[in-house]
């Protein structure tokens, strides 16, 4: 009985803890293709002009950035395989979010996710204006 307990428990928690995948409009899905090409290839750079001007990244356990400068600076010597997609999305006129999950490994599971608001700019290109992400590891000792 104990086994079949921990089998079920085991499943349950896999199910829940990785949400399917969907499939986003190509003009969003453009956003996610760039990020990881830029952060596999280490291009700060590239990196920071998929953000609006004024744009954020929040990562946990470090402050705040603001602007492409400080965006491309917070990034120079970073990068490496990621793989990111897709659980959920909307837009509503110059707005929108993604929401999703983030890994090294294709195919693995998510090692954390993100979310991206989005905003428009005058050419009707999605630009990211934060980049909030965090990962799956457990907070305890």
């Amino acid at each position: 009985m104990r086994l079949l307990t921990l089998a079920l428990t085991l499943l349950a928690s896999l199910a829940w803890s990785q949400e399917p995948s969907i499939a986003l409009p190509p003009d969003l899905q453009r956003v996610l293709t760039d990020y990881e090409s830029a952060w596999r290839s280490k291009d700060a750079a590239s990196l920071a002009r998929l953000f609006a001007e004024n744009g954020f990244v929040l990562s946990s356990g470090a402050p705040m950035v603001r602007g492409r400068p400080a965006i491309e600076k917070i990034y120079t010597g970073s990068g490496g395989p990621l793989f990111l997609r897709a659980v959920a999305y909307a837009t509503n006129g110059n707005v929108g979010y993604i929401i999703g999950g983030f890994t090294n490994r294709a195919g693995a599971p998510d090692g954390g996710k993100f979310t991206l608001t989005l905003q428009k700019d005058s050419t009707g290109r999605w630009l990211i204006m934060s980049d909030m992400d965090n990962g799956n590891g457990s907070t305890k000792p």
